[in-house]
């Protein structure tokens, strides 16, 4: 139900993006710019007031303890992928249709999915596999 709920999200996404771009001088990489950061200024202050200060340091503290020095490469180089794929997705969304953009990030998705099982030899029950 939450992927259904997911795809659905994204659909609306991919069709409110194009709509927002069409007729106007606006390229998916400046779509997804002023997305980027319209994002950032509004969602600021809500984090810090839900986390707070006192829950960014304890949270710091247990992935150091649990993960090492490293978490501050390994979250580095998630955030710089995870942005090149969302700007890849934009320039991408800006030349073709929402409805074909959705159809291959389905596609992608479910490739995701099976590589993981197959990869990590996670088991399937029949329940899962739907």
């Amino acid at each position: 139900m939450g992927a259904m709920i997911s795809n659905l999200a994204f659909v609306f996404r991919n069709i409110f993006s194009k709509r927002g771009m069409k007729g106007k001088s606006v390229s998916g990489m400046n779509y997804y710019a002023c997305l980027s950061m319209l994002s950032l200024l509004i969602l600021t202050p809500f984090t810090f007031a839900m986390e707070g200060p006192q829950m960014w340091e304890a949270g710091l503290q247990t992935a150091l303890t649990q993960v090492g020095p490293n978490i501050i490469w390994w979250v580095v180089a998630q955030s710089v992928f995870y942005h090149l794929y969302n700007q890849v997705s934009y320039m991408s969304l800006d030349q073709i249709s929402p409805l074909t953009f959705s159809v291959g990030n389905t596609m992608k998705r479910i490739s995701v999915i099976v590589s993981s099982i197959i990869i990590f030899r996670t088991p399937v029950q029949p329940v899962n596999a739907l």
